[in-house]
């Protein structure tokens, strides 16, 4: 594992990069400067026929967000975590005026992702020996649509029309502010290209809306956290 830097070796780096850069650093340098400096997430133990990596996990949240108590969402209906709803099993109005920590958020998340959505994407995929990132794709797409074993371009992949797969993923373009995630994920599934770094953005929850507080959104790590719920 690697050590992290002493504070003065850390701002001799920071001034070397902004020396080459020709300009301050902006937020997005010094997360990806951080993010390069962080040690690697803590080994999870194999698990036998246990398709959820660290990456996949991590890609999911980056498209979701998380929010530590119970929230409403742009239909009024009450969220928790990293997208939970009660749809899921997991009630979470338990978590109104509630906040859990991030811990507990990540041990229901895997939790969910192993018992209610992999079955799934494993069933649609039956047959088909998935890559890494087209099962972390799959995997994203299922857990916002709940819709993977009735998709068509399920039915056009598994028939080999690629071409016809990634238009019929994209149609799954509702509302119009979910287009964003699914470009993620079709990007993901058709050409392998992940969109996340170690960093989440947690948000707080305004109130007496129990509305996202967009504003107040910050980046944590995770890593430390995330490890700990793939190998309980």
């Amino acid at each position: 594992m690697t050590a992290p830097l002493a504070p003065d070796a850390a701002k001799r780096l920071f001034d070397a990069v902004r020396q080459v850069k020709g300009a301050p650093l902006n937020i997005g340098d010094v997360m990806a400067i951080n993010a390069a400096l962080a040690p690697p997430p803590p080994p999870v133990p194999d698990r036998p026929d246990d398709r959820l990596t660290y990456r996949t996990a991590l890609e999911l949240i980056d498209h979701e967000a998380m929010v530590l108590e119970a929230y409403k969402d742009s239909k009024g209906i009450w969220t928790w975590g990293i997208g939970v709803t009660d749809k899921s099993g997991h009630r979470v109005e338990r978590y109104r005026d509630n906040p859990q920590t991030v811990e507990h958020v990540l041990a229901v998340y895997i939790w969910l992702l192993r018992t209610r959505y992999m079955p799934d994407v494993l069933k649609a995929f039956d047959g088909f020996t998935l890559s890494e990132t087209q099962f972390a794709a799959a995997l994203s797409f299922h857990y916002n649509t709940g819709a993977i074993l009735r998709a068509g371009w399920v039915d056009r992949f598994k028939a080999g029309d690629l071409d016809g797969a990634r238009a019929a993923f994209m149609e799954w373009r509702k509302p119009p502010e979910i287009v964003a995630r699914r470009q993620k994920e079709c990007d993901l599934f058709f050409d392998g290209k992940w969109s996340h770094d170690q960093f989440v953005t947690l948000y707080p929850v305004s109130k007496p809306s129990y509305i996202p507080e967009w504003r107040g959104a910050r980046k944590v790590d995770v890593s430390a956290d995330l490890g700990r719920a793939l190998a309980a």
